[in-house]
């Protein structure tokens, strides 16, 4: 499953949200930008969201930007 993914840095909080059904998540994240621990946040809040391993989660395109493109593999 592909997901289009907008990540909010620095939040004060860890949450992801649904936008459009199955295809398109906001995620506020409380790790900085930097040394990709947005990335890793990221990957440890989807694999709890969807039940899957961290292995089964991947950062596509865009991983220094906001919105990126992740891959849930089941």
């Amino acid at each position: 499953m592909i997901l289009s993914v907008k990540a909010k840095p620095k939040s004060g909080r860890s949450e992801v949200i649904e936008v459009v059904k199955d295809k398109e998540y906001t995620i506020y994240l409380k790790a900085e930008a930097e040394n990709n621990k947005a990335n890793i946040e990221i990957i440890n809040l989807l694999s709890k969201y969807f039940n899957t391993t961290y292995d089964n989660v991947k950062v596509k395109r865009r991983k220094t930007s906001r919105n990126k493109v992740v891959e849930i593999l089941k």
